[in-house]
Protein backbone atom coordinates (compact mmCIF):
# COMPACT_ATOMS: atom_id res chain seq x y z
CA UNK A 1 0.00 0.00 0.00
CA UNK A 2 1.22 3.24 -1.35
CA UNK A 3 1.74 5.59 1.95
CA UNK A 4 3.79 8.61 1.97
CA UNK A 5 2.84 10.43 5.50
CA UNK A 6 5.66 10.65 7.69
CA UNK A 7 5.23 10.16 11.62
CA UNK A 8 7.03 13.09 12.91
CA UNK A 9 8.55 16.51 11.20
CA UNK A 10 11.98 15.00 12.69
CA UNK A 11 10.89 11.53 10.12
CA UNK A 12 10.24 13.52 7.22
CA UNK A 13 13.77 15.58 7.08
CA UNK A 14 15.87 13.22 8.74
CA UNK A 15 17.21 12.06 5.39
CA UNK A 16 18.92 15.17 4.79
CA UNK A 17 22.63 15.23 4.76
CA UNK A 18 25.42 17.94 4.60
CA UNK A 19 25.78 19.55 1.44
CA UNK A 20 22.34 18.63 -0.05
CA UNK A 21 20.96 21.52 -2.29
CA UNK A 22 17.55 22.26 -0.90
CA UNK A 23 14.87 23.98 -2.69
CA UNK A 24 12.80 25.74 0.08
CA UNK A 25 9.12 27.26 -1.21
CA UNK A 26 7.33 30.33 -0.22
CA UNK A 27 7.37 33.60 -0.89
CA UNK A 28 8.56 35.71 1.92
CA UNK A 29 6.66 33.93 4.31
CA UNK A 30 3.47 33.04 2.25
CA UNK A 31 4.08 29.63 1.80
CA UNK A 32 6.95 29.24 3.56
CA UNK A 33 7.10 25.43 5.32
CA UNK A 34 8.71 27.00 8.38
CA UNK A 35 8.14 23.37 10.53
CA UNK A 36 10.22 21.88 8.54
CA UNK A 37 12.89 24.50 8.44
CA UNK A 38 12.58 24.13 12.23
CA UNK A 39 13.12 20.69 12.19
CA UNK A 40 15.47 21.20 9.83
CA UNK A 41 17.56 23.28 12.36
CA UNK A 42 17.20 20.42 14.76
CA UNK A 43 18.30 17.67 12.70
CA UNK A 44 21.88 19.22 11.79
CA UNK A 45 22.37 19.06 8.22
CA UNK A 46 25.80 21.42 7.12
CA UNK A 47 26.56 23.26 4.32
CA UNK A 48 23.48 23.58 2.86
CA UNK A 49 22.92 25.24 -0.52
CA UNK A 50 19.17 26.94 -0.30
CA UNK A 51 17.09 27.86 -3.08
CA UNK A 52 14.60 30.28 -2.15
CA UNK A 53 12.78 33.60 -3.36
CA UNK A 54 14.47 35.84 -0.65
CA UNK A 55 17.34 35.33 2.09
CA UNK A 56 14.99 34.86 5.35
CA UNK A 57 12.77 37.35 6.81
CA UNK A 58 13.19 38.54 10.68
CA UNK A 59 14.67 35.45 13.46
CA UNK A 60 12.03 32.97 11.95
CA UNK A 61 11.96 30.57 9.28
CA UNK A 62 14.67 30.27 6.50
CA UNK A 63 16.58 33.30 8.61
CA UNK A 64 16.86 30.98 11.52
CA UNK A 65 18.45 28.65 9.24
CA UNK A 66 20.69 30.98 8.34
CA UNK A 67 21.53 31.76 11.74
CA UNK A 68 22.41 28.61 12.90
CA UNK A 69 25.47 28.48 10.65
CA UNK A 70 23.95 25.48 8.60
CA UNK A 71 23.71 27.47 5.22
CA UNK A 72 27.08 27.63 2.65
CA UNK A 73 25.08 29.62 -0.47
CA UNK A 74 21.79 30.79 -0.94
CA UNK A 75 20.53 31.15 -4.53
CA UNK A 76 17.75 33.78 -4.63
CA UNK A 77 16.14 36.75 -6.12
CA UNK A 78 15.95 39.06 -3.16
CA UNK A 79 18.83 38.82 -0.82
CA UNK A 80 17.71 42.29 0.98
CA UNK A 81 14.82 43.33 2.55
CA UNK A 82 13.86 45.65 5.80
CA UNK A 83 14.09 42.66 8.11
CA UNK A 84 16.93 40.49 6.16
CA UNK A 85 19.00 41.37 9.08
CA UNK A 86 20.75 37.85 9.46
CA UNK A 87 21.72 37.26 5.50
CA UNK A 88 23.08 40.76 5.89
CA UNK A 89 25.25 40.39 8.62
CA UNK A 90 26.56 36.74 6.93
CA UNK A 91 27.48 37.72 3.33
CA UNK A 92 28.82 41.10 5.02
CA UNK A 93 31.15 39.09 6.88
CA UNK A 94 31.48 36.42 3.97
CA UNK A 95 30.82 33.48 5.95
CA UNK A 96 27.72 33.02 3.28
CA UNK A 97 28.01 32.86 -1.01
CA UNK A 98 25.01 34.37 -2.56
CA UNK A 99 24.08 33.83 -6.15
CA UNK A 100 21.29 35.99 -7.08
CA UNK A 101 18.54 35.07 -9.74
CA UNK A 102 16.43 37.72 -11.31
CA UNK A 103 12.81 36.25 -9.92
CA UNK A 104 11.50 35.04 -13.65
CA UNK A 105 14.53 33.30 -14.98
CA UNK A 106 14.47 32.04 -10.74
CA UNK A 107 11.10 29.98 -11.75
CA UNK A 108 12.29 28.66 -15.02
CA UNK A 109 15.06 27.80 -14.09
CA UNK A 110 13.45 25.41 -11.41
CA UNK A 111 10.38 24.52 -13.82
CA UNK A 112 13.45 23.66 -16.18
CA UNK A 113 14.91 21.04 -14.24
CA UNK A 114 11.56 19.80 -13.27
CA UNK A 115 10.58 19.26 -17.61
CA UNK A 116 13.83 17.97 -18.25
CA UNK A 117 14.74 21.23 -20.39
CA UNK A 118 18.70 21.38 -20.70
CA UNK A 119 18.00 25.34 -20.76
CA UNK A 120 16.93 28.13 -22.06
CA UNK A 121 17.54 31.63 -23.39
CA UNK A 122 16.08 34.53 -21.86
CA UNK A 123 16.64 38.43 -22.40
CA UNK A 124 16.69 39.52 -18.93
CA UNK A 125 19.90 40.12 -17.46
CA UNK A 126 21.71 40.75 -20.88
CA UNK A 127 24.19 43.07 -20.68
CA UNK A 128 24.47 43.15 -16.56
CA UNK A 129 26.89 41.34 -14.47
CA UNK A 130 24.20 38.65 -13.91
CA UNK A 131 25.37 37.62 -17.67
CA UNK A 132 29.02 37.17 -17.45
CA UNK A 133 31.01 34.19 -18.15
CA UNK A 134 27.35 33.05 -19.79
CA UNK A 135 26.27 31.77 -23.42
CA UNK A 136 24.31 34.57 -25.16
CA UNK A 137 22.61 34.48 -28.47
CA UNK A 138 21.51 36.83 -31.17
CA UNK A 139 17.89 35.72 -32.16
CA UNK A 140 15.58 37.45 -34.20
CA UNK A 141 17.28 40.57 -33.40
CA UNK A 142 17.45 40.33 -29.47
CA UNK A 143 19.87 39.55 -27.48
CA UNK A 144 19.46 36.42 -25.05
CA UNK A 145 21.46 34.89 -21.86
CA UNK A 146 21.62 31.13 -21.60
CA UNK A 147 20.64 29.61 -18.17
CA UNK A 148 20.51 26.31 -16.41
CA UNK A 149 17.86 24.40 -14.64
CA UNK A 150 18.66 24.20 -11.06
CA UNK A 151 18.02 20.84 -10.04
CA UNK A 152 17.75 19.93 -6.10
CA UNK A 153 18.39 16.85 -3.64
CA UNK A 154 15.60 18.06 -1.81
CA UNK A 155 12.39 20.37 -1.71
CA UNK A 156 10.80 21.59 1.47
CA UNK A 157 7.14 22.77 0.50
CA UNK A 158 3.51 23.91 2.24
CA UNK A 159 0.51 22.90 1.03
CA UNK A 160 -2.80 23.34 2.40
CA UNK A 161 -4.03 19.70 2.43
CA UNK A 162 -2.86 15.95 1.07
CA UNK A 163 -3.68 12.46 1.05
CA UNK A 164 -1.51 9.16 1.33
CA UNK A 165 -0.73 9.34 -1.96
CA UNK A 166 0.98 12.83 -1.90
CA UNK A 167 -1.73 14.65 -3.79
CA UNK A 168 -2.03 18.14 -2.96
CA UNK A 169 -3.75 21.16 -3.14
CA UNK A 170 -2.82 25.02 -1.80
CA UNK A 171 -4.69 27.93 -0.13
CA UNK A 172 -4.17 30.64 -2.41
CA UNK A 173 -0.59 32.41 -3.15
CA UNK A 174 1.03 30.09 -0.84
CA UNK A 175 1.24 28.05 -3.66
CA UNK A 176 4.05 30.50 -5.26
CA UNK A 177 6.68 28.21 -6.06
CA UNK A 178 6.04 24.64 -4.27
CA UNK A 179 4.31 22.98 -7.66
CA UNK A 180 7.42 23.97 -9.39
CA UNK A 181 10.17 22.68 -6.73
CA UNK A 182 8.10 19.46 -5.96
CA UNK A 183 9.14 18.70 -9.45
CA UNK A 184 12.54 19.88 -9.45
CA UNK A 185 13.54 17.55 -6.63
CA UNK A 186 14.64 14.11 -6.26
CA UNK A 187 13.04 13.79 -2.88
CA UNK A 188 10.12 16.44 -2.04
CA UNK A 189 8.63 16.91 1.74
CA UNK A 190 5.63 18.74 2.06
CA UNK A 191 3.99 19.73 4.98
CA UNK A 192 0.80 20.58 5.52
CA UNK A 193 -2.32 21.56 7.49
CA UNK A 194 -4.75 19.03 6.65
CA UNK A 195 -4.00 15.29 5.70
CA UNK A 196 -7.73 13.54 4.41
CA UNK A 197 -8.42 10.23 3.12
CA UNK A 198 -8.08 9.22 -0.30
CA UNK A 199 -10.83 10.74 -2.73
CA UNK A 200 -11.35 13.32 -0.68
CA UNK A 201 -9.36 15.94 -2.59
CA UNK A 202 -10.61 17.06 -6.26
CA UNK A 203 -8.81 15.74 -8.98
CA UNK A 204 -9.88 18.79 -10.68
CA UNK A 205 -8.18 20.77 -7.64
CA UNK A 206 -4.44 18.68 -6.90
CA UNK A 207 -1.93 20.88 -8.05
CA UNK A 208 0.51 18.75 -6.92
CA UNK A 209 0.27 15.02 -8.22
CA UNK A 210 1.95 12.58 -5.64
CA UNK A 211 3.89 11.39 -7.87
CA UNK A 212 6.49 14.57 -7.10
CA UNK A 213 5.88 13.91 -3.48
CA UNK A 214 7.49 11.43 -1.06
CA UNK A 215 7.04 12.48 2.11
CA UNK A 216 3.84 14.44 3.40
CA UNK A 217 4.02 15.50 7.32
CA UNK A 218 1.08 17.33 9.05
CA UNK A 219 1.95 20.24 10.36
CA UNK A 220 2.38 20.26 14.31
CA UNK A 221 -0.49 21.66 15.96
CA UNK A 222 -2.98 20.91 12.93
CA UNK A 223 -5.83 18.66 13.24
CA UNK A 224 -6.64 16.33 10.27
CA UNK A 225 -7.40 13.26 9.09
CA UNK A 226 -4.41 10.78 9.83
CA UNK A 227 -6.49 8.35 7.95
CA UNK A 228 -7.61 4.86 9.67
CA UNK A 229 -5.55 2.90 7.17
CA UNK A 230 -2.32 4.63 6.57
CA UNK A 231 -2.05 4.49 10.50
CA UNK A 232 -1.46 0.70 10.18
CA UNK A 233 1.79 -0.97 9.93
CA UNK A 234 1.33 -2.26 6.52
Amino acid sequence: MIDKISPSLEAAVAGIHDGATVLIGGFGTAGMPSALIDALIHHGARDLTIVNNNAGNGDTGLAALLKARRVRKIVCSFPRQSDSHVFDALYRAGEIELELVPQGNLAERIRAAGAGIGGFFTPTGYGTALAEGKETRLIDGRHYVLEHPIHADFALIKALRGDRWGNLVYRKTARNFGPIMAMAARCTIAQVSEIVDLGQLDPETIVTPGIFVQHVVLQAGQQGTQQGESACND
